[in-house]
């Protein structure tokens, strides 16, 4: 092993090489380590990360992926994964030689992660990001199998949906004394936005003469920093109509912003901890059931059911697909069913 020490320092350092991915051998050094056994442990694994076999850690594994995840995907995607499978994932397995994790071993991090106070959604995703790691593993780096796809996935694919009727957000909005804040949870609930395009909109999204907002970005808050970056799907990307006295409501908001300029984001004061904490205050003082901001967006979504109104047009509204909305809200639709057959029956000849 290619370990060294500096005596003028006392401490050791690496001095490895290496052949990189287009063939061209290339020396690494690393000084700086206390103990030889460090030096040592971190030349094995930036080997095992340059080299990519199959007897890599799922450490290793585990920074190869986030890696390449970071390149590749949103920033927001990349933060709740990263998040998911450190805390989640990598504790029970990093130390294992990902060709020796085995369909039991899985079922074992399974069990414990049904005993913990993660939720079933959160189990479902965190058995879902442990599968997607072994595949990049199986596309990019020669190993073999998939445990994860011996094993029957733990968790329930979908949230529950919790949502508000239209009697119960009129309760609530007779709480919100604050103007600005009122008008945005009118907009939430209006028009099915995400909390993050609402935050996003800015007054070249409102088209006041043809009553629609066009959503365009969705906002983020990374280090301190505002960032807006793309809607989270295609789909996302759409232009809503909203009734005249939204239209009316963001007018108002747009009159209060000094010397407004077309790229200004309407709801400036608004923030995702602010909607959050009014709603926690505002269902208890209306003594309704406390839901959580993206839940106004499924309270749109089932006041246009119980409008009558197709799931092909509710997707179009909500940036989503019609497979989705049958998929997060078909047990809303029940009584429609009944409706259909007594239609029916009145066409009997």
């Amino acid at each position: 092993m290619p370990v060294f020490k500096d005596e003028t320092r006392g401490t050791f350092f690496v001095k490895t090489y290496y052949t990189d991915y287009t063939g061209a051998r290339k020396q690494k050094m690393k000084r700086g380590f206390k103990l030889q056994r460090e030096a040592k442990e971190w030349e094995r694994a930036f080997l095992e990360k340059v080299q990519g076999t199959p007897t890599m850690t799922f450490q290793t594994l585990y920074e190869l992926y986030i890696e390449d995840l970071k390149a590749h995907a949103k920033e927001s995607t990349y933060r709740s994964q990263r998040n998911l499978i450190s805390k989640h994932v990598l504790p029970f397995f990093k130390d294992r030689k990902i060709n020796e994790i085995t369909p039991a071993d899985v079922r074992k991090w399974q069990t414990d992660i049904k005993q913990s106070t993660l939720g079933e959604y959160s189990q479902y995703s965190a058995n879902c990001r442990l599968s997607s790691v072994f595949n990049f593993a199986m596309r990019y780096y020669n190993l073999p199998s998939n445990p994860c796809q011996m094993v029957k996935t733990v968790g329930k694919v979908t949230k529950s949906v919790n949502f508000w009727t239209l009697e119960e957000f009129k309760a609530f909005l007779q709480t919100v004394d604050d103007e600005i804040m009122r008008i945005a949870f009118l907009t939430l609930f209006y028009s099915g936005i995400r909390c993050g395009e609402l935050l996003a909109l800015t007054i070249n999204d409102f088209d006041a003469d043809n009553k629609t907002i066009t959503i365009r970005g969705t906002f983020h808050r990374f280090n301190k920093t505002d960032v807006i970056t793309e809607p989270k799907t295609d789909h996302s990307k759409r232009t809503i109509p909203i009734p005249d006295f939204l239209v009316t409501a963001l007018e108002s908001v747009i009159a209060m912003i000094y010397e407004p300029e077309p790229n200004d984001r309407i709801f400036q004061t608004v923030t995702s901890s602010r909607l959050y904490t009014a709603i926690e205050k505002g269902s208890t003082a209306a003594g309704i059931k406390r839901i959580r901001v993206h839940d106004l967006r499924h309270s749109h979504v089932s006041l246009l059911i119980n409008m009558g109104f197709s799931t092909f047009l509710i997707a179009e509204r909500i940036g989503d697909t019609v497979e989705m909305v049958n998929k997060i809200y078909g047990h809303l639709y029940p009584n429609k069913h009944r409706e259909v057959a007594d239609k029916l029956e009145a066409l009997k000849l």
